[in-house]
């Protein structure tokens, strides 16, 4: 069960521990001490440089989630795993070393004791360094003797900071196999020399040496060749570094090109070797072999060599020296894509350039000695050697690995995207799509970089004012960062993928990678508030109002504009008072100029400020503000990204109060004839106030509205009601102020339609710096204006009558006195039509002295009277309209002056009874009579049942006619 007494402890390889780039990389760790099952789990985390206290997960032996996004495509591929040694110990696999991966690795095994106790994690750092083992030899195809000496020549050199140590050995290879190769002799990080089994004894005999000139030259040394020396030669470095637990390291391994060594046996007459300077190819490779004739007095012998691929023949070099190409490979000749020459009597090469798939096989060169050069037919003997090679397909050998340093942006917040791209041997060309996640399936392309480093951009993303000036740059490290300054909307959000491409001989390799990026509204979480401290304020104080804005990202990053807007009422439209554009810039409204030179303007913190100074009763009313907002970085700005109303808050500018008081008790003034005035009286009021006055009469009938007379403003402009505008009106109403305190109506000529109760609306004005304010108003108590009627009444007639006129025609409406005035009086007329308005309308005045006015000026040449001078005051109206209609009457006053000089007084009056007048309007002659003319009315009555008849006769007669 793996149960113990003791507390875990968890133990990793101890560091710091130094790597090269590119290389496999292996981390042990193992828990001890431990209570639960045998297999343990472990999970392995690093801390980088850049943030050495957060903590990145790496893999885990339990949980698949567990990754960070920046390793988990390299977990997946199983560019990293973890590889378990036993139940409570594993090793961590990296495949291939980045620079990214240097940093402190943690190993952490999860808890499964009945308690904590002990340790559960341990850390190794890991540094990676750079490659610089450098291994090198020249290719050479070598024909020698056996018992011939050959020497090889190695340089090998480094340059890595750390203290490190090197190895250099030779290896031969024989036959096809990668995993043949022979140890020769290796010069070790001990600086011991060490043969291989095969060539111990040789070694020992010295026969075998391996000699170090200089710092990086190594020279390999065989004193006699063998035929089992026969194959490839090459020289392989290592580079070993010792790690803090005493132990060496081989961090990097380099091998040479191969040299091929082809060994004849003494004795015999004609021997043929072939070799390769490369026996197992990629596509795109040059093949180069060559075919060495070992043979005494070559020089003077003739020999026939034929290249054959698979028994098929490839080309045929005669004694002369001829070349023919055999049938399918003349064209690829003629392209250069062949080569076939000899060099001397004994050495023949076959070069095939770009070899590919079809180049896989066993090549043999054929060579025949002829005995004479021209008798091609005279074999004499035939000798063969053959060598396989292998041309494998070129894969993809380059790697992507898509991030992005903005994986959640608001619109208008850049985007950054990498490609890195690792592996590559050749020029490589990157192209960066974006995949809209609205339109499944369609992708937009957004840059290109050509291996050259030419750039171009797709045509959504060439106009800089849109998104701003793209970027497409290659570092030194392979990577391919994309840089879209200004992203316009949501719909830049999505997966963006890159396609690297690296070509190579006519071929091309593609990889692709994707990342994913979010990009929010500018809209999203957008949300204004406007507060003020006060609903009220005194005029002459100060009141601010604060419009807080907020939203998903910080205001101060990004250009915003803010509009004051100003209702001065609920029935007034909205003014804008002022706007604040990006650049600072204030363009002030002209609808309320009169704020400019009092507000004061602010922006901080996410909010904007409006100060008004000094309030008058002109900044009451309603604010509010919107404010808009622009993506960042593009210029110029456009329309707006984003906008926001905010609520409205009204503010109240309280005047001054008022200290009006107006008396209110009721009081009654009674005239005979003549003038009457009616006071108003202000009890108390500020000193520098003016007072704008109002008349007002209450007719005599109960339900009677009031009638507006004059009104005095405190300009004393006078203002009279309609029933008050005419001329006449005008001249006898007249609103005075007789001392501080005191308004006198004057109504001159008073007669009895004046009779009423009047009343005074008094109101408070103050000069208030821009302009007159009214503080409040009062009413005073009812006058009531009464006549005292003189006790004779003079006799008249007083019935009522009711009177129809066509309009167009002359009327007459009767006033008669009956009987006598008294000697020495005069009389006096006036005509009304009773008016809804409770005060009848005067419409002639003969007065007793005789003369005549007309308070309707319009109706002036249409009425006169009969025989005032008989007492006849009949009124007749000519030209009848529809709008004469209505109930009129007539006053009658008798006069007499005391003496000469004197005023005249009232005696005695009456009043005539009421004429209805009825304006009948024109009608057609025919309909008229027509209704005038009983019997012919009668005729029209029954004549559809007269034709009905008729029409029944027509038909019985027409049906007796057909029936004969």
């Amino acid at each position: 069960t793996g149960l113990t007494t003791g507390q875990r402890a968890v133990t990793v390889q101890k560091g710091p521990l130094y790597r090269v780039r590119g290389s496999h990389v292996t981390l042990w760790c193992k828990v001890s001490g431990y209570q639960g099952p045998a297999e343990q789990n472990f999970q392995w985390s690093i801390y980088l440089p850049s943030a050495p206290k957060r903590e990145v997960q790496i893999v885990s032996t339990v949980d698949p989630s567990f990754p960070y996004a920046i390793y988990t495509q390299r977990v997946r591929s199983r560019g990293i795993f973890v590889e378990r040694l036993q139940g409570d110990a594993v090793l961590l696999h990296i495949t291939e070393l980045q620079d990214r991966d240097a940093g402190e690795y943690e190993c952490h095994t999860p808890n499964t004791d009945e308690s904590y106790f002990g340790s559960y994690g341990a850390k190794v750092n890991l540094s990676v360094i750079a490659d610089t083992l450098l291994a090198s030899m020249a290719p050479q195809a070598l024909t020698l003797t056996e018992a011939d000496a050959v020497e090889l020549t190695c340089e090998v050199s480094k340059s890595t900071a750390q203290h490190t140590h090197l190895s250099v050995g030779w290896y031969l290879l024989q036959g096809a196999g990668e995993h043949r190769a022979e140890e020769v002799l290796t010069l070790s990080k001990d600086f011991i020399l060490k043969p291989g089994p095969s060539y111990e004894q040789r070694f020992l005999e010295g026969d075998v040496r391996l000699n170090k000139v200089g710092n990086t030259t190594y020279k390999l040394f065989i004193g006699g060749v063998k035929p089992s020396d026969q194959g490839q030669l090459y020289c392989e470095a290592a580079e070993w570094i010792e790690d803090p637990d005493k132990t060496w390291k081989d961090i990097s391994r380099k091998q040479t090109q191969r040299t091929s060594l082809a060994v004849v046996s003494q004795g015999t007459d004609l021997s043929v070797d072939i070799a390769a300077a490369e026996s197992s190819l990629s596509e795109g490779d040059t093949l180069q072999l060559k075919c060495v004739v070992g043979a005494p007095r070559s020089s003077s012998r003739h020999f026939k060599v034929i290249w054959l691929l698979d028994s098929m023949e490839v080309a045929m070099v005669d004694p002369h020296g001829v070349l023919i190409w055999g049938e399918g490979y003349k064209e690829r000749a003629k392209l250069g894509q062949l080569r076939a020459f000899k060099t001397s009597n004994t050495v023949y090469v076959l070069t095939i350039y770009e070899v590919g798939l079809k180049e896989n096989g066993t090549y043999h060169c054929s060579v025949s000695e002829m005995k004479a050069p021209g008798d091609l037919h005279s074999i004499q003997t035939n000798v063969s050697s053959g060598i396989q090679v292998n041309v494998r397909p070129v894969e993809s050998r380059i790697r992507l690995s898509v991030s992005t340093s903005t994986p959640r942006v608001t619109a208008g917040d850049p985007l950054i995207l990498h490609c890195e791209v690792q592996g590559a041997t050749g020029p490589v060309s990157v192209r960066w799509w974006h995949l809209p996640p609205q339109h499944p399936g369609h992708r937009v392309l957004v840059a290109t970089m050509e291996p050259d480093g030419t750039l171009s951009l797709g045509s959504a993303y060439q106009d800089g004012r849109t998104r701003g000036s793209l970027r497409l740059e290659k570092e030194s490290s392979g990577t391919f960062t994309l840089v879209i300054p200004s992203t316009l909307d949501e719909d830049d959000g999505g997966q963006y993928r890159c396609e690297a491409t690296q070509w190579s001989r006519g071929r091309n390799w593609t990889e692709k990678g994707e990342a994913a990026v979010t990009v929010s509204s500018m809209a999203l979480g957008l949300h204004a508030t406007l507060r003020s401290r006060v609903a009220a304020v005194r005029h002459g104080q100060s009141f601010e109002l604060v419009c807080q804005v907020n939203a998903s990202y910080t205001l101060e990053e990004v250009p915003a504009s803010v509009r004051w807007l100003f209702q001065p009422s609920p029935t007034a439209p909205s003014h804008e008072l002022v706007r604040v554009f990006p650049s600072g810039t204030a363009v002030w409204g002209t609808a309320q100029p009169h704020f400019q030179g009092k507000a004061q303007l602010a922006k901080a913190d996410g909010s904007f400020r409006l100060h008004i100074r000094s309030a008058l009763p002109a900044n009451e009313g309603t604010y509010q503000c919107e404010v808009e907002v622009w993506r960042r970085n593009i210029l110029p700005l456009g329309q707006p990204a984003a906008s926001t109303r905010s609520n409205v808050v009204g503010i109240k500018v309280v005047l001054p109060e008022s200290k009006l008081q107006v008396a209110t008790k009721d009081s009654s003034v009674e005239i005979v004839s003549g003038n009457a005035a009616i006071e108003c009286r202000i009890v108390f009021a500020r000193d520098n106030s003016q007072f704008a006055v109002t008349w007002y009469l209450l007719p005599p009938l109960a339900d009677a509205a009031p009638l507006q007379v004059v009104r005095a403003s405190y300009s004393s402009i006078l203002e009279y009601g309609s029933e008050f505008s005419s001329p006449a009106q005008k001249s006898r109403f007249l609103s005075q102020r007789v001392s501080s305190n005191v308004f006198q109506l004057q109504i001159l000529s008073a007669d009895l339609r004046d009779q009423g109760r009047y009343y005074c609306v008094v109101e408070e004005w103050l000069w208030l710096v821009d302009g007159w304010y009214k503080l409040g108003e009062g009413t005073s108590g009812r006058t009531t204006l009464k006549f005292k009627l003189p006790e004779r009444e003079l006799q008249m007639e007083r019935t009522n009558h009711s009177i129809s006129a066509r309009e167009g025609e002359e009327v007459t409406l009767p006033c008669r006195l009956q009987g006598a005035h008294l000697p020495g009086t005069q009389l006096s007329a006036t005509w009304f039509q009773v008016k809804s308005s409770g005060r009848d309308g005067a419409l002639l005045t003969v007065r007793y002295d005789g003369t005549m006015e007309y308070p309707q000026e319009h109706l002036a040449g249409r009425l006169y009277l009969r025989r005032p001078s008989a007492g006849d005051f009949s009124l007749t109206l000519s030209s009848v309209e529809r709008g004469d209609a209505g109930v009129y009457y007539c006053q009658l006053q008798e006069w007499q002056q005391q003496s000469e000089g004197k005023d005249w007084d009232l005696r005695g009056s009456a009043r005539s009874g009421y004429s209805q007048l009825t304006a009948i309007p024109p009608e057609s002659t025919v309909l008229s009579r027509i209704c005038s003319s009983p019997s012919l009315l009668n005729f029209i009555l029954y004549l559809p049942l007269v034709v009905i008849l008729l029409l029944a006769l027509a038909v019985f007669c027409w049906c007796c006619k057909f029936r004969r």
